[in-house]
């Protein structure tokens, strides 16, 4: 995303011209200054501008002195004033002004707002180009919604308790709410999950939703079906009966013929139906067959029930049977024990007989015996379980084609009597076919099975394109390689830092929002990690390595824009004891911590060379040209020594 910072601006409470920062696109802009000067306010005037919930602009000079903090910025669309007013005692305030032009005349004041957070936070997601679509359909969790301009700013700032911190490694990732949602977004912004794959998410979930309906439909159509095809048999020999058919009509097996036959019988004129002994002689037969099967199925349920009620009293007996065993066997116990004990002692427990050795024995084979009997019932037992639940089974359906018959007979004998009555047939005939013609209508209106199976097999076949397309292995394979190419990058860049060990490959591990440095057969977190130098070289690595792996991608939502405070911070060596005085706020250089600081603006200077002007850098720092001159893309912004963010007549 084309985003570059052109001004900061601050209006005065007191009234008079606002105070205006200038940066340069394309360029690392340097704000050099000291201690206590507003570096450290810059990013949290940036992010409270852009949407901010919480305004995080320190208080003290700058929020008492201020009534309105404002950037301008670049974008395809031309130039966007944002400026929003200093909330007092509030955490924030929604009051806004936004201004658009090809080029935007910075207002000497601001007496009125025009806009609020609400509209600004959507103009920016709309400039990202971001999706509108949460990342789960249907999600209650706030870490799932959609992806938002907000989220992005993590990838653009690296405040100073973040550039060189082991524990944190973007931008407000120390809080839960941003740590998650950073973790959701991360596969998206890395091409993982696109726009379209949360469309297909969407709509899968749509087309599920709507499968589980219609397989509930045709589930319910399916149950009540059987019931209407045995009533539709009843009516189609009634229909014979009353003469709207010939007599010689054969009852057809099949459904669909069924169906015929009774649409055949509706379009019958009733002034020439009129019945015949045959006609009624096929409900008479059919009454005798169903009476027939009636009368066996009532043989045959009879004969289950009592079949029921043996296996239950012989499971009774079976029960019986064994505890009378386990009391013998214990009883018979004592013989094993004497048998052992005889052994033994011979003399001392047994008469010197072969009578008393071979009573002893007889009892020692019938406990034998009853083990052996004892050990055999759980079998019996369990066939006696089997026998059960399939007799269990042939009662229940015995039962459903009993009832199916008595439902049948009864139809067909409330018609039959009725039948017989001559002197009404003409009105039965008429009645007979209204309800015909309305439960064939009902039919035909209900009967969808077949456009239902259709509509079912449609979704099921979308469903599962859609499911290749929202498939977490390719979305994994993806992340894979899109996190390889990101190390790819840093490795190119960690040798040109002052890093421990620049060979070793660092790897993003989403998860944990840090890195890995792979070191041989080591792998370490970067708070595994000592030195605020290394912390320092593997943040700014990271973060070039996300920003230039962002613009390899085209319309990529991450805005071109880097902002560091304080990097220098872990080189500032001990202040030598007099040497300092009141006004000198500065830390002293040594030449090993101006190389190793001068390594970190050669490397900005070099991808601001490499990116064509797409990314722009700022870097807010104690650093003076000493560190940082005769670099090509290196631009001064202003020096703040003697002054600051802040004008001193603001302040009197």
């Amino acid at each position: 995303m084309y985003f570059q910072l052109r001004q900061v601006i601050l209006w005065p409470k007191r009234g008079g011209p606002p105070r205006v920062v200038h940066f340069e696109p394309g360029v690392v802009n340097v704000i050099s200054g000291a201690s206590k000067t507003g570096k450290s306010s810059v990013i949290p005037i940036i992010d409270y501008c852009l949407g901010s919930d919480k305004c995080a602009i320190p208080v003290g000079v700058i929020r008492e002195t201020c009534s309105w903090f404002g950037v301008l910025i670049d974008t395809l669309e031309g130039q966007k004033l944002l400026a929003r007013s200093e909330p007092g005692d509030q955490r924030s305030t929604s009051e806004m002004l936004l201004l658009e032009a090809p080029e935007v005349i910075v207002p000497q004041s601001i007496d009125v707002k025009n806009s609020n957070v609400r509209f600004v936070k959507a103009m920016l997601n709309r400039l990202a180009g971001l999706s509108n679509l949460d990342f789960e359909p249907g999600t209650e969790d706030s870490f799932k919604h959609r992806p938002s301009f907000r989220d992005l700013m993590a990838f653009m700032f690296q405040p100073q308790n973040i550039v060189a911190n082991p524990d944190v490694m973007f931008f407000k990732a120390d809080t839960t709410e941003h740590r998650e949602k950073l973790k959701t977004i991360f596969p998206y912004l890395l091409g993982a999950i696109s726009s379209e794959l949360l469309q297909a998410r969407h709509e899968l979930d749509r087309i599920t939703r709507a499968l589980r309906r219609k397989e509930s439909e045709l589930r319910a159509r399916k149950s009540s079906g059987a019931a209407w095809q045995r009533e539709g048999f009843a009516w189609l020999r009634l229909a014979i009966e009353y003469g709207l058919l010939p007599a010689q009509t054969v009852v057809p097996d099949d459904w669909p013929s069924t169906v015929d036959l009774l649409r055949a019988a509706l379009q019958t004129d009733v002034q020439t139906a009129a019945p015949t002994l045959a006609s009624m002689d096929v409900i008479m037969s059919r009454l005798a067959d169903l009476r027939t099967a009636e009368s066996k199925l009532v043989i045959d349920l009879n004969q289950s029930r009592q079949r029921l009620h043996e296996l239950r009293r012989l499971d009774e007996s079976s029960d019986a049977y064994v505890d009378g065993l386990r009391i013998q066997r214990d009883r018979l116990g004592l013989s094993s024990w004497i048998r052992a004990l005889s052994e033994a002692q011979p003399a001392v427990v047994l008469e010197p007989t072969e009578a008393g050795r071979a009573k002893l024995d007889q009892l020692c084979d019938a406990l034998e015996g009853i083990e052996l009997r004892l050990r055999s019932h759980p079998g019996v037992t369990e066939s006696l379980g089997k026998e059960t639940l399939r007799q269990r089974e042939a009662v229940d359906g015995v039962l459903g084609e009993l009832a199916g018959v008595r439902q049948e007979i009864r139809a067909l004998e409330g018609q039959s009597a009725q039948a017989r009555r001559a002197t009404t047939r003409g009105e039965e005939v008429s009645r007979f076919l209204g309800r015909l013609e309305e439960a064939l209508r009902l039919y035909d209106a209900a009967d969808i099975s077949s456009t239902l199976n259709e509509e079912i097999s449609a979704l099921r076949d979308e469903a599962s394109r859609l499911t290749q397309i929202v498939s977490e292995h390719e979305i994994d394979r993806k992340m894979e390689n899109a996190l390889s190419t990101i190390q790819d990058i840093s490795g190119r860049l960690i040798p040109q830092l002052d890093g421990e060990w620049p060979e070793a490959p660092v790897r993003l591990i989403v998860p944990e929002l840090t890195v890995k440095v792979i070191r041989g057969t080591r792998d370490d977190y970067l708070w595994e990690i000592g030195s605020g130098a290394n912390w320092l070289a593997y943040h700014v690595a990271l973060t070039l390595a996300l920003q230039g792996y962002f613009l390899r991608l085209p319309h990529h939502p991450v805005p071109g824009m880097l902002v560091y405070d304080q990097p220098s911070q872990v080189y500032f060596p001990a202040r030598h004891a007099g040497k300092a005085t009141a006004d000198d706020l500065d830390p002293a250089w040594k030449n090993e911590d101006v190389a190793a600081v001068r390594k970190v603006f050669t490397l900005l200077n070099e991808i601001i060379q490499r990116t064509n002007g797409r990314l722009q850098i700022i870097v807010l720092d104690h650093a003076d040209e000493e560190v940082w001159g005769e670099l090509s893309n290196v631009h001064l912004v202003e020096e703040w020594r003697g002054k600051g963010l802040v004008p001193n007549e603001w302040q009197d």
